[in-house]
């Protein structure tokens, strides 16, 4: 996979690197951008990282893919196709893919859904969803990440407690890289707002009841009065998949 030539409001001074320069280029953007604006912070980033920068996206939902790709035409965006996705989630994927001015670049795990039951046995997501998440989402995503410099992700702090104190901007010591949650102030007042707006286009599970959407074997709806990624691993303490640290 190749990253994209420099384009127009691309800076022309490359980003420092090692981790050294990276954590202190996140800490100085984070102090200057906490309480900017979404677009505003993509811009930054965009300037700063170039071609280096890319988008993740679960396709639960599409508003950052859409800041993203206004800012940034054409620019990459990741999408781990475990196996167990929603039919929703994989049209709503191909919508994007068909719609919005991105590069979708679709990431697969080394094993096929069969392949890792055959060799870890049936239902993996049951018994041990950590090793599960470990091999079709943290893994294929280490490996889509390692061209770029620096990630955008759509966590939100209202999302549930333990995302409540995440950066704008932050070093992910992890990959080496940098990590930008430009969405990180948002609350679904503000999602649903940007949405209509923007006419964006919505993953029909979250007309159904769901208010976040991973694999299909490990998503149901929330009970009344619960956060919104409380239905994510619903009866375990799991509560992350991985990919954030």
């Amino acid at each position: 996979m190749e990253n994209r030539a420099r384009s127009d409001g691309e800076s022309d001074t490359p980003p420092p690197v090692g981790d050294i320069g990276l954590r202190a280029l996140a800490d100085e953007a984070d102090a200057r951008l906490a309480h900017a604006d979404a677009a505003e912070t993509v811009t930054w980033a965009h300037r700063t990282f170039g071609a280096g920068l890319v988008v993740a996206s679960s396709m639960a939902d599409t508003h950052l893919v859409h800041l993203a790709q206004a800012v940034v035409p054409g620019i990459d965006v990741l999408f781990l196709d475990t196996g167990y996705h929603f039919a929703e989630t994989i049209g709503t994927r191909d919508a994007v893919a068909q719609t919005y001015r991105i590069n979708l670049v679709s990431l697969t795990p080394r094993q096929t859904t069969a392949e890792q039951d055959a060799a870890s046995g049936p239902r993996l997501y049951e018994r041990d969803p950590d090793h599960c998440c470990a091999l079709r989402k943290v893994e294929p995503l280490e490996r889509g990440l390692r061209p770029y410099t620096a990630w955008i992700n759509g966590m939100r702090r209202a999302e549930s407690p333990g995302r409540a104190g995440i950066r704008v901007v932050d070093y992910d010591a992890g990959r080496g890289m940098v990590r930008i949650s430009p969405l990180a102030a948002w609350s679904q007042d503000d999602v649903e707002a940007y949405a209509a707006r923007h006419g964006v286009l919505v993953n029909p599970l979250l007309l159904d009841g769901y208010t976040s959407v991973g694999c299909e074997p490990c998503t149901q709806r929330p009970l009344p009065g619960q956060d919104l990624r409380s239905g994510r691993w619903a009866g375990t303490a799991k509560t992350e998949c991985g990919l954030h640290g």
